[in-house]
């Protein structure tokens, strides 16, 4: 598994972070995700398409997982995302076995990233700028969203 740097986390944010962009853009909630291969290849990227596809179930980390494709094993790979993922994200990173995993931010969001820790998962939260201000800007947008997508009232 190739070494995670700062700057490689950073570089590897941005394509996540483009992704959160992107779904903004297209009137959903700004959460990207990235999967890389065990020696750093891009396989998928996507963001949260809640919205845009009336699918509850399309997060940021499950739109780039999906989109990384069918893997024979996803050891030694690493999930990149804007947020803190959910639990329901974080039990996808569990099932599947993906190594490590890179956050934007745990600000907006304090999903299950501790437990993945727990249980041997590599955690990276980078406390990245750009991710605490692309969400502190839409919650403060589109809170009805923002707690719906959360599960919240």
């Amino acid at each position: 598994m190739i070494e995670l740097t700062d700057d490689l986390s950073r570089r590897w944010l941005a394509t996540a972070l483009a992704e959160a962009r992107k779904g903004l853009q297209e009137g959903g909630i700004p959460i990207g995700g990235a999967v890389y291969s065990p020696d750093g290849v891009l396989l998928g990227s996507g963001h949260n398409r809640r919205v845009q596809d009336d699918d509850p179930s399309v997060h940021g980390e499950t739109d780039a997982f999906r989109n990384a494709g069918r893997q024979r094993s996803y050891r030694g790979m690493t999930m990149v995302t804007t947020l803190s993922p959910c639990w329901y994200c974080s039990g996808l990173i569990r099932q599947f076995g993906i190594s490590r995993v890179v956050i934007g931010e745990a600000r907006s969001f304090f999903g299950g990233h501790e437990w993945l820790a727990e249980n041997g998962v590599e955690v990276h939260v980078l406390d990245d700028p750009a991710c605490v201000t692309l969400m502190a800007e839409f919650i403060a947008a589109r809170p009805e969203l923002w707690y719906e997508d959360i599960g919240q009232d």
